[in-house]
């Protein structure tokens, strides 16, 4: 919703090309985080047409098959674990009712989420991050959703680091959900990371950062990849002028 909203108003811009890069570079210094707005905007500084580029870009993201893959491809009966409420991933578990979910919950949006799973007759159970081991062991896959994924590496939720360490260490496989416009151009993960380091409170971090090896699948619109095979493509552009900072 947040990046559908930000195309249309960036577009708005259209006639004014110096005005459609101030305002990307305004929206990624309010939200760097958000690996969507990386990807919407390096595809609009490089469009000859903004206007129509917001129309392909909005078409594209409400028509993102990657939830629909990833209910298809999980194993029947099986137990997944996830950290958190993620967008992707919480979009493809109630259409799985045979499926036990392990919700580490960091935040507090556990319990939502698991609400909304009983609703859909998937049956949920929300943890504390220090039964993270026994849950990942109990689990059949670790579902992480990728906020960024870049050359080899992938920016997820916070916690998604301790999740990635215990499924290396338990043997059960790890697959990332990159949906549309995920995966980028490695200077705006960089960027990213950058942006959102609280280089005082480091630890307050609202993300983590893994490397390629620690994934064993990646989930994209087109379905499943093993990741040491086919590690994707960036889904936009880079564009230099959009790591400048506004004066």
């Amino acid at each position: 919703m947040l990046a559908g909203e930000a195309a249309s108003a960036i577009a708005a811009f259209a006639d004014d090309p110096g005005a459609v890069l101030t305002a990307s570079r305004r929206l990624l210094t309010r939200q760097p985080d958000v690996g969507l707005l990386w990807w919407l905007s390096g595809r609009l500084a490089h469009a000859t047409d903004v206007r129509a580029e917001a129309r392909a870009v909005i078409g594209e993201l409400r028509e993102d098959r990657t939830a629909r893959e990833l209910a298809a491809a999980l194993p029947d009966e099986g137990t997944v674990l996830i950290v958190g409420w993620p967008d992707v991933i919480g979009e493809a578990l109630p259409r799985r009712g045979d499926l036990e979910v392990l919700i580490v919950d960091g935040d507090g949006r556990g319990q939502g989420l698991a609400r909304r799973l009983e609703r859909s007759d998937v049956y949920a159970e929300v943890i504390d991050p220090i039964q993270m081991g026994a849950g990942v062991e109990m689990a059949d896959v670790v579902l992480l959703e990728a906020s960024a994924v870049g050359e080899r590496s992938v920016v997820t939720e916070a916690g998604g680091l301790v999740a990635a360490a215990t499924a290396r260490l338990t043997l059960t496989p790890l697959w990332v959900v990159a949906g549309v416009g995920r995966v980028l151009p490695e200077g705006y993960v960089q960027a990213m990371v950058e942006r959102s380091l609280d280089t005082e409170l480091p630890f307050l971090r609202s993300y983590d950062v893994l490397g390629a090896a620690a994934v064993d699948r990646i989930v994209r619109p087109d379905g499943p990849h093993v990741a040491a095979d086919a590690w994707p493509a960036p889904d936009a552009p880079f564009a230099p002028e959009l790591l400048r900072t506004l004066a």
